[in-house]
């Protein structure tokens, strides 16, 4: 498929009240209105960015995964987003990749947010997750990911199209959202789609958003600070190919292995 259609959710999220958030998100899906191909929610979209692990934490296959499911038929396009799993003994901040048959994958978030005690109650992933759909490779990341280039750069023997990333990043480092994003574009020569959330959590901290779509060049497909937003927009492949043969340094980048 050349093009690809994107329907971004810059949601406000009720804190800690999954309940309330899943009603509110189905309504404001329903103004979908053309077919899509994938939803975007934030970071941890039916509870907040909480680490109340022992009230919030679902099995897999429980209730928000239910929605997701529930969702991706209804629309008929995969849906995905983070939320709190418990696993064995282990609590995840863990992205569901929800297709609309009802099969999923999942990917653990990697850099765990040592600032907000992230890492003293979620295990970290082990492992990236590189997803198809319809043709088009894409990588799944979750906030604080964004930070670490190493960990996100681009395959040259087998390059992925798009970086998702799913966030709940806060309006004091708005700044580094707005000059890591587009860096991470321009360094993979591929689309980054970037979901934040707006509104202030249970901590009092305030999140303006910012969710946008970078271009491989660095132009901006979609961006849309400070408000609740559901927003649907294409993409092409012709772009990164453009890209990547007008200027094609990623052949020339170091080789490395990731030591996980």
């Amino acid at each position: 498929m050349e093009s690809l259609k994107i329907t971004t959710f810059q949601a406000y999220i009720f804190w800690e009240n999954c309940e309330k958030n899943l009603q509110n998100l189905a309504l404001r899906l329903s103004a979908i209105r053309e077919k899509t191909d994938l939803i975007v929610l934030p970071e941890m979209f039916n509870t907040g960015f909480s680490m109340n692990t022992t009230e919030l934490a679902e099995e897999m296959g429980g209730t928000t995964m239910q929605w997701m499911q529930y969702q991706a038929k209804k629309f008929d396009c995969v849906v995905t987003g983070s939320l709190i799993i418990r696993e064995d003994d282990n609590c995840y901040n863990r992205l569901i990749w929800m297709r609309p048959d009802g099969s999923y994958e999942h990917y653990d978030k990697r850099h765990l947010f040592s600032l907000g005690d992230e890492d003293k109650h979620f295990s970290p992933g082990e492992k990236k997750l590189l997803v198809d759909l319809h043709g088009w490779k894409i990588n799944l990341n979750i906030c604080y990911d964004l930070r670490f280039p190493v960990w996100l750069r681009n395959d040259p023997s087998d390059p992925y199209d798009i970086l998702l990333v799913v966030a709940s990043w806060p309006d004091k480092r708005a700044l580094h959202w707005r000059t890591l994003v587009p860096a991470r574009a321009i360094e993979n020569q591929s689309y980054v789609i970037a979901v934040n959330r707006v509104g202030h959590d249970g901590n009092e901290v305030f999140h303006s958003g910012g969710s946008m779509c970078i271009g491989p060049n660095g132009n901006v497909v979609y961006y849309k600070p400070n408000d609740e937003d559901l927003y649907t927009f294409t993409i092409s492949k012709e772009e990164i190919a453009k890209s990547r043969r007008i200027f094609p340094f990623l052949k020339d980048s170091d080789s490395f292995k990731l030591d996980i």
